[in-house]
């Protein structure tokens, strides 16, 4: 089929991945410098909390306003002006002298990096028909781990040769290199001259959707009218449980690490890279199981349903990550790497729910919705927990305690998101605006 009809919609895929592995490269650099900034600057936990805190409110604002952002200047120029500005941010972290200067670049980096995923998803529904998205969407999620796999391999040698500064400053340059690529090789699909009838046909191949998109293409949808659907308030809630788990692990696991086995900076390196390497698999995985279930001919509700479910259970055995760690770090490793591999292969699931249940036109707003609503759940966590009992617990030298309670809401969070998103839609019925 790829053959005879094209691949350029591939092409497009590939640009959303690397915006993707920029976007987390840039977020992850602050964890691994956790200790020297730490030293330098005299933080302890809850002033790493609140910098972390920063990041999510503002992440939690620009979703708020970069769905809408998406949706009217499109997905050309919506990509490009988040890319650009969270770029820039992330360079100006070098800047920074004291935990307040942290907190203002962090939050310039959240309000920014917030168009990512917004406009990543509405470049996948524009570019592929419904049942390659979630496939699509595995892909380009991926590049999260590809990024949080190429931190830990740059990141501490930068700093050890040539200061925490210029790490902040040559991964954020990165991000210029993609809005060259993207002004070059992006058009939609309507306007593409390297897309073929036959590929285009494809895409759009989806017909009873496609007829609703033609009808309503010049409605506009504000936000009040799409939070009185139910399925709006699925993705949120989903996204508000799961999100704080992944962030987490972005943000938590070298410290982690360092507390729990005595590592130093360079050597972070490998188990960090090991554990998002792990969830690349799952990111490509978990796009390919429904799209395998689909082609069984199993509904494509029921199919992201199970798929779902089943990435939920694997989180589960995080909740024993410490005592396999006992017997090994490796062991750890590999329990929360598999446990990170079932949330990527989750969150290319749930992200793609939104382009089943809701027209092409206001998918980058209720992706920004769930984005804003994954925001208020990590600022939950980390005020509740990582602030309060992280530094609670460090200070009486307990701190395996801390983890310990993390890893036990991190093994249910995913559960809880499946049940209540069943109740609320167990259809996953299509919306008509």
């Amino acid at each position: 089929m790829n053959k005879k009809v094209g691949n350029y919609r591939w092409t497009i895929c590939a640009l959303v991945f690397f915006a993707t592995t920029v976007n987390y490269l840039d977020r992850q650099v602050i964890s691994l410098l956790k200790s020297v900034l730490s030293e330098d600057m005299n933080w302890d936990d809850g002033d790493y909390a609140n910098i972390e805190i920063a990041f999510k409110m503002a992440y939690m604002f620009g979703m708020v306003i970069a769905g809408r952002v998406v949706d009217k200047l499109g997905t050309k120029k919506g990509y490009a002006l988040a890319t650009g500005f969270w770029s820039v941010a992330a360079m100006g972290h070098a800047l920074a002298s004291n935990a307040f200067g942290f907190m203002i670049a962090r939050g310039a980096l959240g309000v920014s990096e917030a168009g990512n995923f917004p406009a990543a998803i509405k470049t996948t529904a524009e570019w592929f028909p419904k049942k390659e998205r979630a496939f699509a969407t595995g892909i380009f999620n991926s590049g999260t781990n590809v990024g949080a796999i190429l931190a830990p391999l740059t990141v501490p040698f930068i700093a050890v040769a040539w200061g925490w500064q210029w790490a902040f400053v040559l991964t954020g340059a990165i991000g210029f290199i993609w809005l060259i690529l993207w002004q070059i090789n992006y058009t939609s699909p309507s306007e593409s001259a390297k897309l073929s009838k036959e590929e285009y046909d494809y895409i759009h191949s989806d017909k009873e959707d496609e007829e609703i998109e033609k009808a309503t293409a010049n409605e506009k949808v504000p936000w009040i009218k799409l939070l009185g659907f139910r399925q709006t308030w699925a993705f949120a809630m989903g996204k508000f449980l799961t999100d704080p788990i992944w962030w987490f692990y972005l943000f938590w696991l070298p410290d982690f690490l360092e507390s729990e086995y005595n590592l130093t900076l360079v050597e972070l390196a490998i188990p960090v890279a090991v554990v998002y390497f792990i969830s690349t698999i799952g990111s490509i995985g978990g796009g390919y199981l429904p799209l395998f279930f689909m082609n069984k001919n199993m509904p494509a509700f029921r199919a992201r349903k199970t798929s779902m479910f089943i990435f939920a259970l694997f989180v589960f055995p995080v909740v024993l990550s410490q005592w396999a760690g006992q017997i090994n770090m490796w062991l750890a490793v590999f329990v929360i790497g598999i446990a990170a591999a079932a949330h990527q292969a989750w969150s290319a699931n749930i992200f793609t729910t939104v382009s089943d249940m809701f027209p092409k036109k206001a998918t980058a707003s209720v992706t920004g919705i769930g984005g804003m609503a994954g925001g208020l759940g990590g600022i939950v966590l980390s005020w509740a927990v990582q602030k309060n009992l992280f530094v609670h617990y460090r200070e009486i030298g307990q701190i395996e305690k801390a983890y310990f309670i993390m890893f036990l809401i991190c093994g249910a969070a995913y559960l809880l998101a499946w049940l209540v998103m069943h109740f609320l839609v167990p259809k996953m019925d299509k919306v008509k605006i």
